[in-house]
């Protein structure tokens, strides 16, 4: 059994791994959320609407070219296109 306590082990160091990348991930969106309550804020006074088409396409583009695999960018937008959502319900 010795191969298994070896995996065992190698499973809970990549869980380890995915823990600290969640904890960075939260953060991160957070502080995604914080620039974007502040660009809402300030769009009135820019003669902008609230939603922009444009832009969300220009953001999928950019996340399409930062992929570097091994996802797929399909995969990528339907993340960013959930995070944009919860981006313009969240309360200002």
């Amino acid at each position: 059994m010795p191969e298994t306590n070896q995996n065992y082990e190698q499973i809970q160091q990549h869980r380890d791994q995915i823990d600290e990348l969640d904890r960075q991930i939260v953060a991160l969106l957070n502080e995604r959320a914080g620039h974007s309550l502040a660009i809402r804020a300030l769009k009135p006074g820019a003669k902008m609407g609230l939603y922009d088409p444009a832009r969300e396409e220009e953001i999928f583009k950019k996340i399409d070219s930062f992929n570097e695999g091994p996802m797929y960018n399909d995969n990528l937008r339907d993340i960013y296109a959930t995070i944009l959502k919860v981006m313009k319900e969240m309360p200002a």
